[in-house]
């Protein structure tokens, strides 16, 4: 018995998406990650936008503006610092 609505269906695959990058970022390559965090954000975002009110679920947080805008801010954040902070020396 899972959620019924596709809105916490895809929250609940945010969630997994959120919880690889972790572990990536936990088993080494950091950038890469992070990038898998952010990329599960800018989804989630899209996501809010597609489905129906009445199927978001636990997908809503606040208003469909607000979840929108701070998921894909984060999310693209996200990328853009995993992309332009700089190698360390090895």
């Amino acid at each position: 018995m899972g959620p019924r609505s596709r809105g916490s269906q895809l929250y609940l695959l945010h969630l997994l998406a959120v919880l690889a990058g972790l572990v990536i970022v936990v088993a080494g390559p950091w950038r890469t990650g992070v990038i898998v965090i952010g990329a599960a954000f800018v989804v989630g975002a899209l996501a809010r936008v597609v489905v129906p009110i009445d199927h978001t679920g636990m997908l809503r947080v606040r208003g469909k503006a607000f979840d929108v805008f701070w998921m894909s801010t984060l999310g693209v954040a996200l990328v853009v610092l995993a992309v332009v902070i700089p190698g360390q020396p090895t």
